[in-house]
């Protein structure tokens, strides 16, 4: 089933303010609720469709590379949501349930999803940054890169949990294992319950006694890796892709940080670009310019020839559809813009000077512009506007 767009299902527009996608968020999360929708299927897949639509517009980055690329960049490639787990959306944005007055209206049951009896969830790893160098033709193709990263994987003696094993643990004292302490404010009818994380066990609702070795109780190792990463065709310099997983793992179990690769365009030999179009001068004697002539140019495929006609005026541009870059997640295709130099010798023989000095009164060789050859500084606006 296609996922639906961020910003519908939260109900804020692309303008709205961080406040704005928050508040949209809370309200949602507080209607969907699993304590208040007790075994509402319905209700908890929407608790974390609003959860994972506020992940991504909540960061300023991640908010970027969705606009830009839609739910393939959020997702870091695609696939399902990252919360599959009520338990995870807890944990990521217990500020906003804690804060809140919603144990006010609804009661404190004890054993809503994240008490007691819960899988323990360590910390969540830390995010990495990368940049990623591409030539014109790499970035007109999409390519495929392998990464050499060092970083913070699961530990595989103790399969991340941090102990030496599973019964290495013990409840904790500070929350009895629910991961949260909880204090009374206020009173009578204005009552509220604020919840934190745990500050002994951070959330996990348990403590380690006995550390695995190999990890140090971290649930982590250093290690190097090589990964490979598919760019999409048409990125531009500065654009930043996250991929959700790929960075240090987390500690005792916590999910992994995502992976930022930002994009760095190569300066390129014969090109410049401009958005999806990019630009070639080419060179040409003034007879070939006064006659015509058939030429050839390279492209980022390979190579184009194409005609230039009599009388082609310095400055002239020609337009090959379609050979210019693609763009991003779409069918569209930039042009190739080749502008005309007449060359001017820059020193000539004295056989050379004799030729020219016949053709200096001839009536062909005066200058005698149309009104379309003085639209020229009109066309290059049009091209560069």
């Amino acid at each position: 089933m296609a996922k639906r767009d961020y910003y519908e299902v939260l109900g804020v527009g692309k303008t709205a303010s961080q406040d704005e996608i928050k508040k949209a968020y809370r309200k949602l999360a507080m209607q969907h609720h699993p304590d208040k929708n007790p075994g509402d299927k319905t209700a908890e897949e929407k608790f974390k469709e609003a959860a994972e639509a506020y992940d991504v517009l909540s960061d300023e980055k991640k908010k970027a590379n969705y606009d830009q690329f839609g739910h393939q960049a959020a997702q870091g490639g695609g696939g399902s949501g990252r919360y599959t787990d009520i338990n995870d959306i807890f944990s990521q944005f217990g500020d906003i349930f804690g804060n809140s007055s919603f144990e006010s209206f609804f009661g404190n049951t004890g054993q809503r999803q994240g008490g007691r009896g819960r899988r323990p969830k360590g910390q969540r790893g830390s995010d990495m940054r990368i940049r990623v160098s591409m030539s014109l033709e790499e970035i007109a193709s999409g390519i495929n890169k392998k990464i050499k990263l060092k970083r913070f994987e699961k530990c595989s003696t103790c399969k991340g949990i941090g102990a030496s094993d599973d019964q290495s643990f013990q409840t904790c004292n500070t929350c009895n294992g629910y991961g949260e302490v909880r204090q009374q404010v206020g009173g009578g009818f204005f009552q509220q319950i604020v919840v934190q994380t745990c500050p002994t066990c951070m959330g996990e609702g348990r403590i380690i006694t006995k550390s695995c070795k190999s990890c140090n109780g971290q649930g982590r190792q250093e290690k190097e890796d090589t990964i490979s990463i598919d760019i999409p065709a048409g990125v531009e310099d500065g654009m930043q892709l996250s991929l959700r997983g790929y960075g240090n793992a987390g500690l005792r179990g916590g999910d992994p940080g995502d992976l930022l690769v930002a994009i760095e365009e190569k300066p390129h030999e014969f090109f410049t670009r401009q958005n999806n179009n990019i630009f070639y001068e080419l060179f040409i004697s003034f007879p070939d310019a006064a006659t015509g002539t058939s030429v050839e140019v390279p492209t980022l495929q390979s190579k184009a020839r194409f005609k230039i006609e009599p009388g082609t005026q310095s400055g002239r541009i020609f337009r090959l559809k379609g050979k210019g870059l693609p763009q991003v997640n779409s069918y569209a295709t930039g042009d190739l813009l080749i502008q005309v130099n007449v060359w001017t010798p820059q020193s000539v023989t004295s056989e050379e000077k004799e030729l020219l000095e016949k053709l200096r009164k001839a009536k062909n060789f005066q200058p005698n512009p149309t009104k379309s050859d003085r639209s020229f500084f009109e066309r290059i606006r049009e091209f560069f506007g």
